[in-house]
């Protein structure tokens, strides 16, 4: 479980290909419904979230195809891997995401998954649009030349 340097979250899973495949104009951050197999499994820091997505449905905001793998130690409590979990969010949240995603064409992607300094299990939910392939060319080309850039600044001292 790695930990970050900025506030003492401790990350347990990162999307990292979120911000190449989409252009995320917002994010926010909610808490998932866990059962405590589940809860177990995460601090051992094995899940996956960059497959899944989240869908507004009848009020609610769902948490689909995130991979949270059975602890191995809760026997015939353990939990089903890739079930739908609901996220916690104020009505007025997900009323907001609902809104995005069926007018706008918006898609809630799950870009952290993340204990707090408490030790409560938080999702960074984004809210993106899908890059068309000249759009990630594009990123490619900037991250490409800032790298070069910072590279030319240190040789020159």
């Amino acid at each position: 479980m790695a930990k970050s340097k900025d506030d003492g979250r401790k990350v347990v899973a990162e999307n990292r290909k979120a911000r190449y495949s989409y252009a995320i104009s917002d994010t926010l951050e909610a808490g998932i419904s866990l059962l405590g197999s589940e809860v177990k499994s995460l601090r051992s820091g094995k899940a996956t979230i960059a497959e899944s997505y989240a869908q507004a449905k009848d009020g609610n905001v769902l948490l689909i195809n995130a991979n949270i793998p059975e602890y191995g130690k809760a026997n015939r409590f353990n939990h089903e891997p890739k079930r739908v979990r609901k996220l916690l969010l104020h009505k007025r949240e997900s009323a907001r995401l609902a809104q995005a995603t069926q007018r706008e064409g918006m898609t809630l992607i799950p870009l952290r998954l993340y204990f707090t300094p408490k030790g409560i299990a938080k999702l960074e939910l984004g809210i993106a649009k899908g890059k068309k392939l000249h759009d990630k060319r594009e990123t490619e080309k900037q991250r490409d030349w800032t790298r070069q850039k910072a590279r030319l600044m240190r040789d020159r001292g």
